[in-house]
């Protein structure tokens, strides 16, 4: 285990040297045996820091309080049956031995058991996941689909033994019974649940079913622990046709709940929400018979009253009569009309006659029909107006009323009265 120990050099001190020098390994060693030995089973109290997952599953971070920190690690045989996220910052309680790193000289926690301090880890996983799935949306209220008013074909996904099918089928059976169950049995419970829940769901789609119901009794959080599942509750989300859940008592409330289009109270409740009750129905449907039948009797009784008023009428008890006194109402408008238009004619006729005799005064003619008349140039009509403007010998018309005089000028005398 170790060397001899070198004789002292010449003047060297005569201080005694032990017979046994150890090595850093062996020391290491030893440290590790009495480590282990001492602190073989013991509970840490601390908060996570510089927290790390490894591609191969293990998790190292560093355990810490106000004055120290001890390194930690838990294989993947141990984390792989953790139930929640570790993160930096979270109060845990750690369960387990110490040993030492001897590569690094360090000592470190090797954790068999991993506790978030003040809450259970099932109780911690269940929020970390809520809240994570309600962050993307998958609770979203608008994204839940409609439950059909009267389903045909249902697919039942619980256990084939146990009070909550036989409450559930005794509900449906007093209810409605006009709707076919497909009973798909799987474990509710226990590690096997999970896989063959969703196994059930991905058997929807070949099953033609209009509703998917998901139900189980009561029990604690680790019995209901599979609805609470990431793969389930995306199972759930990603169905085909809508979901109905009915897990637990009232105060269960899963997370295959959340995401469920609705969630009964429990399974019987569940039955009481998706069936209708038929002999509610059965009474609806009378009473609802009895309005129709009540507002066909009212209008019935409108229509022969008013059939019987427009029998009374003139229209009907007396036709021609009214054809009559149609007639005559034409033939007053038809008179009406005639006097109109002779009096309009007989109007419009004086009126021409008093602009022709306005015309009358105004025209040339008309002063020539008075005795007067125009003479012009008989080469280019030019109206003359005066003796000097024509000369002797000169061609000229004279227009009369009712002619045109050729003359030629053999004789110009000037009115000396107009010089």
């Amino acid at each position: 285990m170790s060397g001899e120990v070198p004789p002292l050099a010449p003047g060297a001190s005569s201080s005694p040297v032990p017979a046994e020098v150890l090595t850093v390994s062996e020391l290491t060693y030893v440290i590790r045996q009495q480590l282990q030995a001492t602190f073989a089973e013991l509970w840490i109290e601390g908060e996570v820091s510089n927290f790390h997952r490894a591609g191969s599953g293990h998790l190292y971070m560093t355990l810490k309080d106000e004055q120290a920190q001890l390194r930690a690690v838990m294989w993947r045989g141990e984390s792989s049956k953790l139930q929640f996220d570790l993160a930096d910052g979270m109060a845990v309680l750690a369960f387990g031995s110490i040993d030492v790193y001897a590569a690094r000289g360090q000592y470190q926690l090797r954790i068999h058991r991993l506790l978030p301090k003040g809450i259970g880890p099932l109780e911690l996983a269940f929020r970390q996941l809520r809240d994570r799935l309600a962050s993307e949306g998958l609770f979203d209220p608008t994204k839940k689909r409609p439950i059909p008013t009267f389903p045909k074909r249902i697919a039942l996904v619980t256990s084939s033994r146990g009070a909550a099918i036989r409450d559930f089928l005794e509900v449906t059976g007093r209810r409605w019974q006009g709707a076919e169950i497909v009973v798909l049995p799987v474990a509710v419970q226990g590690e096997r649940a999970p896989e063959e829940i969703i196994r059930a769901l991905a058997d929807v789609a070949r099953l033609d079913v209009d509703l998917v119901i998901l139900i189980r009794g009561g029990g604690s959080l680790e019995d209901l622990w599979a609805f609470n599942t990431e793969s389930v509750v995306r199972a759930i989300a990603a169905s085909p046709v809508p979901t109905v859940t009915g897990i637990g008592h009232e105060i269960d409330v899963t997370i295959a709940d959340m995401v469920a289009d609705l969630r009964a109270l429990t399974p019987s409740e569940a039955a009481e929400r998706v069936f209708p009750d038929a002999a509610a129905f059965r009474v609806g449907l009378a009473a609802q018979q009895d309005r129709l039948l009540g507002a066909l009797r009212r209008r019935l009784e409108l229509s022969r009253e008013r059939v019987a008023r427009l029998g009374a009428s003139a229209a009907l008890s007396r036709p021609l009569s009214i054809l009559e006194s149609r007639a005559r109402d034409v033939d007053d408008a038809e008179a009406a009309l005639a006097r109109g238009i002779l009096y309009r004619c007989e109007d419009a006729k004086q009126q021409l006659a008093r602009w022709g005799q306005a015309l009358d005064a105004l025209s040339p003619l008309g002063v020539l029909a008075r005795g007067y008349s125009l003479a012009s140039r008989t080469t280019d009509g030019t109206l003359i107006k005066s003796v000097k403007e024509v000369a002797v010998g000169e061609e000229i018309d004279v227009r009369v009323a009712d002619g045109v005089l050729k003359s030629t000028v053999k004789q110009v005398e000037t009115d000396h009265e107009h010089e």
